[in-house]
């Protein structure tokens, strides 16, 4: 527990949002990095709300570079924080 409070490399932690797509049918959610996480969530809720499917078409800034799925397929969405070095 002491660990925590003297480490060196305590003040370099630093926090990035991402925004997870649960998806219908897949066991793992789709972990998206985009440089306004609140405005993707609030896009994808709509998208969630609406009776009108429509094909979603984004370009992220993580280990996936572009993704693209139908807005009915959409289970649930979330924004994840992460801690990093």
């Amino acid at each position: 527990m002491a660990q925590q409070y003297n480490n060196p490399n305590a003040q370099n932690i630093k926090k990035r949002y991402a925004v997870l797509a649960f998806i219908k049918g897949s066991t793992a959610p789709l972990v998206l990095y985009v440089k306004e996480p609140q405005q993707l969530y609030d896009e994808l809720l709509n998208l969630m709300q609406s009776q009108k499917a429509v094909l979603l078409e984004k370009e992220t800034e993580g280990p996936i570079k572009k993704v693209c799925f139908m807005s009915n397929q959409l289970a649930a969405v979330a924004i994840q924080e992460e801690q990093y070095i």
